[in-house]
């Protein structure tokens, strides 16, 4: 006789920060397909679909980046339960589009925000959420591709490690024979960007913003050669490294 032992489905919970919680959305537009994943692990935790704060859960899907000290007591409290984390989205990942705030002085940014009561709401620094917690896995972009986070859990799923390219998103472009986005008149950060995305803006004439964030070893200089060869001003250059955290102090001065 058949064996119809039934194995328990993993408990997943998601969490959100300083976010705008797209990346959560965006997990809810797999359609049939989250129907598909349903059959396999079972969501105890998720603001965005149902109203249960389930404390038990296996794997934690984290989006957003860590800003205050309650946010940093919180990532770790989960961290200590989940024998998985993954990091979902570029603010996770890499602090996303909330580092501009780290170009102002913190003081300044506190009573622009919240005026007179900026004491009743400390901040610091924007963390992604590797600088406060281990990660075992990111899936990055803004937001991640739906396509993406279906392949990626169900790998996670299987116990496996997913494949997470360290190559510029301009390989992907020239695998699918795009005209560059230079060419065409854009400022293109492709060059420095982690691939994975398909390349997805450049697919339909739109320049990379560098949402997955820097492959390894960005050839930085090579890149600038080419902002400059087609007469980007070094002001330019600058706010589109600004965007997702690219930007550093020392680009700053090369620019200069």
């Amino acid at each position: 006789m058949a064996d119809k032992t039934v194995l328990p489905k993993m408990k997943i919970a998601f969490f959100e920060f300083t976010s705008c919680e797209g990346c959560q959305l965006e997990f809810l537009n797999q359609g049939p397909e989250l129907l598909d994943l349903l059959q396999h692990v079972e969501i105890v935790r998720f603001r965005e679909a149902i109203s249960n704060l389930g404390e038990d859960y296996e794997i934690a899907v984290i989006e957003g980046a860590i800003t205050t000290p309650k946010q940093e007591e919180q990532i770790k409290e989960i961290r200590s339960k989940a024998k998985l984390l993954v990091a979902i989205g570029a603010c996770a990942t890499s602090g996303g589009i909330n580092t501009l705030k780290d170009l102002h002085p913190l003081q300044e940014v506190r009573e622009y925000v919240y005026g007179k009561d900026y004491e009743y709401f400390p901040t610091f620094k924007v963390k992604p959420l590797s600088e406060v917690v281990k990660v075992d896995f990111n899936i990055r972009g803004c937001p991640p591709r739906t396509s993406d986070i279906v392949a990626i859990f169900k790998e996670l799923l299987l116990g496996k490690i997913p494949f997470t390219p360290d190559y510029p998103v301009c390989v992907e472009c020239k695998m699918k024979e795009n005209p560059c986005t230079f060419d065409l008149g854009q400022v293109c950060l492709g060059p420095i960007t982690r691939a994975g995305c398909g390349a997805w803006c450049p697919s339909f004439h739109d320049a990379c913003e560098g949402c997955r964030g820097l492959i390894t070893n960005p050839a930085l200089n090579g890149h600038r050669e080419t902002l400059r060869r087609y007469n980007i001003s070094p002001k330019e250059i600058i706010q589109r490294y600004q965007r997702y955290g690219m930007y550093t102090e020392e680009e700053g001065k090369d620019n200069g």
